[in-house]
């Protein structure tokens, strides 16, 4: 199965992808809807209209997670290029928050402070029931389904401590969605698919989820040693290598870029880039204009 999270008349819904269309469902939560345990099965849409999401607003599909689980340097290709010799014999893991969130098809925003702003194009797993000092041969069991993430980056920010935290957090950079596939309709644990990120039409990454030093179940198994995953919580698996900041010389986002992340099987996440708008002395604000 296949949903979306949007927003209409002020008021959260979700669809569902079913014979060639999307249809309203009477749920208004994703979260709700994954820890009812319904999720994967079939809808009754007998009593449900078609919806245009493609004239609504499209938001994340879980837009405020309890918990946002990211993983650094989970590919070999992307730790060489960033100059970490050493293979990870365990997961780098680090946390964002949900007002670093943007949906499909917002504009990804470079705050005025930096000019480093770079793209990570990952996939993203969805936690679908609670899981407590899982196993590796557990793991997949308590993931719901999959979407695209891309972790975009403030570089500056990321390294000004060994703390990624400030780099991985700025407001409206993390792009989630705009769908979220359901586990079993692709291969266990996400594996074999392609990846590819674009910036303004050409490649700038590309990979198979295949390449990961942690695989996701791994990564499950090895979060949930330490903290209660819950249904709703999601874990972005890491990027490949690509990333602007690795280039000579460097290539980040800026006003009017257009990046897209392609993740076989789940679909493409699209967003444009927008500098963040100025604060006028009467509290309104203005879209700077550097083009």
């Amino acid at each position: 199965m296949r949903y979306r999270t949007y927003e209409i008349a002020g008021s959260q819904r979700v669809a569902v992808y079913s014979d060639g269309a999307w249809w309203a469902l009477d749920d208004s939560d994703l979260t709700g809807l994954i820890r009812s345990g319904t999720y994967a099965k079939p809808p009754d849409l007998s009593a449900s209209a078609k919806v245009d999401v493609a004239g609504a607003k499209l938001l994340p599909p879980i837009p405020a997670p309890g918990k946002i689980i990211c993983i650094g340097l989970n590919y070999l290709d992307h730790a060489a290029e960033r100059r970490y010799d050493d293979i990870p014999d365990y997961p780098s893991f680090f946390a964002r928050f949900s007002t670093s969130l943007v949906a499909a098809e917002n504009p990804i925003i470079r705050p005025r402070c930096s000019e480093q702003l770079d793209y990570e194009g990952e996939l993203l797993a969805v936690i679908g029931s609670v899981a407590r000092n899982v196993s590796e041969a557990e793991a997949l069991d308590h993931v719901a389904g999959y979407s695209i993430f891309n972790d975009g980056s403030l570089r500056d920010y990321q390294y000004r401590s060994k703390q990624w935290t400030p780099g991985k957090n700025f407001d409206a950079t993390g792009a989630f969605g705009p769908d979220f596939v359901t586990a079993d309709e692709l291969p266990d644990g996400a594996v074999g698919l392609e990846l590819e990120v674009l910036l303004n039409g050409k490649t700038v990454q590309r990979a198979n989820t295949s390449d990961m030093i942690f695989p996701v179940a791994r990564i499950v198994a090895a979060a949930s040693e330490f903290m209660t995953l819950e249904p709703g919580d999601i874990i972005a698996t890491g990027t490949p290598a690509g990333v602007g900041a690795a280039r000579t010389p460097p290539l980040f986002m800026k006003h009017g870029d257009v990046v897209e992340v392609r993740i076989e099987g789940i679909g493409a996440l699209v967003n444009p880039v927008r500098d963040q708008p100025v604060a006028r002395t009467d509290d309104t604000a203005i879209e700077e204009d550097v083009a």
